[in-house]
């Protein structure tokens, strides 16, 4: 089961540029057991190398433009280092209705 959803996550990813944690966030919930702050951060943990491979394959095949990723891969990762930081601080309800709402938008 954690295999298939792991390649479910990775599938979707690859094939829509993101969206592997979409599908494993609620998979992890039902069956790891963790806490919310344990399952947000594990499931980063997990989709990070999984995005790795994803832009990897794209690199390779010539479809990914650096040059226009570079920009948004800076204010990413700042972006990131911030919500890390964050990450503690906001409560879980919290972080649960922001990601309702981002998946709404």
């Amino acid at each position: 089961m954690t295999a298939a959803a792991g390649a479910a996550a990775g599938l979707v990813n690859g094939c829509f540029g993101g969206g592997g944690g979409m599908v494993l966030l609620p998979i992890l919930d039902r069956t790891a057991g963790l806490s919310q702050r344990r399952l947000y951060a594990t499931c980063v943990g997990i989709i990070f190398p999984v995005c790795l491979v994803s832009a990897a394959g794209y690199l390779l095949r010539g479809q990914l433009d650096l040059e226009a990723a570079l920009p948004y891969l800076l204010g990413g990762l700042i972006g990131g280092w911030i919500g890390g930081r964050l990450y503690g601080k906001v409560p879980t309800a919290v972080l649960k209705w922001l990601f309702a709402a981002f998946l709404f938008y």
